[in-house]
Protein backbone atom coordinates (compact mmCIF):
# COMPACT_ATOMS: atom_id res chain seq x y z
CA UNK A 1 0.00 0.00 0.00
CA UNK A 2 1.26 3.46 -0.87
CA UNK A 3 0.32 6.80 0.68
CA UNK A 4 -1.66 7.68 -2.46
CA UNK A 5 -3.82 4.58 -1.87
CA UNK A 6 -5.13 6.21 1.31
CA UNK A 7 -6.31 9.19 -0.75
CA UNK A 8 -8.45 6.89 -2.88
CA UNK A 9 -10.23 5.38 0.12
CA UNK A 10 -13.69 6.78 0.88
CA UNK A 11 -13.04 6.96 4.64
CA UNK A 12 -10.19 9.47 4.34
CA UNK A 13 -9.96 13.07 3.21
CA UNK A 14 -6.51 14.21 2.16
CA UNK A 15 -5.95 17.50 3.98
CA UNK A 16 -2.33 18.03 2.91
CA UNK A 17 -1.31 16.52 -0.40
CA UNK A 18 2.30 17.70 -0.78
CA UNK A 19 3.87 14.40 0.17
CA UNK A 20 6.28 11.73 -0.92
CA UNK A 21 4.25 8.76 -2.19
CA UNK A 22 6.05 6.25 0.01
CA UNK A 23 5.25 2.62 0.62
CA UNK A 24 3.31 2.10 3.86
CA UNK A 25 4.68 -0.97 5.59
CA UNK A 26 2.87 -0.82 8.94
CA UNK A 27 0.35 1.06 11.00
CA UNK A 28 0.82 2.55 14.45
CA UNK A 29 -1.98 3.84 16.69
CA UNK A 30 -1.13 6.08 19.61
CA UNK A 31 -1.89 9.48 21.11
CA UNK A 32 1.28 9.56 23.20
CA UNK A 33 3.93 11.14 21.01
CA UNK A 34 6.86 9.80 23.04
CA UNK A 35 5.43 6.32 22.44
CA UNK A 36 5.27 7.00 18.69
CA UNK A 37 8.85 8.26 18.69
CA UNK A 38 10.11 5.18 20.48
CA UNK A 39 8.03 2.44 18.89
CA UNK A 40 6.55 3.31 15.49
CA UNK A 41 8.22 1.59 12.56
CA UNK A 42 9.68 3.66 9.76
CA UNK A 43 7.20 3.66 6.88
CA UNK A 44 4.18 3.47 9.19
CA UNK A 45 0.94 5.34 8.94
CA UNK A 46 0.21 7.04 12.28
CA UNK A 47 -3.40 6.80 13.47
CA UNK A 48 -4.11 9.37 16.18
CA UNK A 49 -6.30 12.20 17.47
CA UNK A 50 -3.29 14.44 18.13
CA UNK A 51 -3.88 17.23 15.62
CA UNK A 52 -1.01 19.67 16.06
CA UNK A 53 2.39 20.41 14.58
CA UNK A 54 4.27 18.41 17.24
CA UNK A 55 2.64 15.31 15.74
CA UNK A 56 4.34 16.19 12.46
CA UNK A 57 7.71 16.76 14.14
CA UNK A 58 7.56 13.36 15.87
CA UNK A 59 6.36 11.71 12.66
CA UNK A 60 9.31 13.14 10.78
CA UNK A 61 11.76 11.87 13.40
CA UNK A 62 10.17 8.41 13.35
CA UNK A 63 10.03 8.16 9.55
CA UNK A 64 6.22 8.06 9.46
CA UNK A 65 4.87 8.05 5.89
CA UNK A 66 1.40 9.50 6.62
CA UNK A 67 -0.79 10.68 9.48
CA UNK A 68 -4.50 9.93 9.86
CA UNK A 69 -6.36 12.17 12.29
CA UNK A 70 -9.51 10.47 13.60
CA UNK A 71 -12.89 11.65 14.92
CA UNK A 72 -13.00 14.63 12.52
CA UNK A 73 -10.65 16.60 14.74
CA UNK A 74 -9.97 20.03 13.27
CA UNK A 75 -6.52 20.45 11.75
CA UNK A 76 -4.67 23.69 12.47
CA UNK A 77 -2.97 25.47 9.59
CA UNK A 78 0.46 25.30 11.25
CA UNK A 79 0.18 21.50 11.35
CA UNK A 80 -0.66 21.34 7.65
CA UNK A 81 2.17 23.75 6.80
CA UNK A 82 4.65 21.69 8.83
CA UNK A 83 3.52 18.47 7.16
CA UNK A 84 3.94 20.04 3.71
CA UNK A 85 7.47 21.10 4.67
CA UNK A 86 8.25 17.54 5.80
CA UNK A 87 6.49 15.84 2.85
CA UNK A 88 4.15 13.89 5.14
CA UNK A 89 0.55 13.39 4.01
CA UNK A 90 -2.21 14.22 6.47
CA UNK A 91 -5.64 12.63 6.25
CA UNK A 92 -8.79 13.24 8.26
CA UNK A 93 -11.54 10.73 8.99
CA UNK A 94 -14.80 10.67 10.91
CA UNK A 95 -13.97 7.12 12.04
CA UNK A 96 -12.54 6.38 15.48
CA UNK A 97 -9.05 5.00 16.00
CA UNK A 98 -10.18 1.40 16.47
CA UNK A 99 -12.07 1.23 13.17
CA UNK A 100 -9.33 3.11 11.33
CA UNK A 101 -6.65 0.78 12.70
CA UNK A 102 -8.66 -2.27 11.67
CA UNK A 103 -9.16 -0.89 8.16
CA UNK A 104 -5.45 -0.15 7.74
CA UNK A 105 -4.53 -3.60 9.07
CA UNK A 106 -6.90 -5.18 6.57
CA UNK A 107 -5.29 -3.28 3.68
CA UNK A 108 -1.81 -4.21 4.86
CA UNK A 109 -2.63 -7.89 4.84
CA UNK A 110 -4.15 -8.46 8.25
CA UNK A 111 -2.84 -8.68 11.76
CA UNK A 112 -0.32 -11.12 13.11
CA UNK A 113 -0.54 -12.58 16.59
CA UNK A 114 1.82 -10.98 19.06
Amino acid sequence: MKVSDLASMDQFICMQNEYEDREITAGYTSDLLSDVMGNAEEGSVLITIQAHKNTVAVSSLAGIAAIIICNNRPLPEDMLAASADEGIAVFQTSENQFNTSALIAQHLGGCSAV
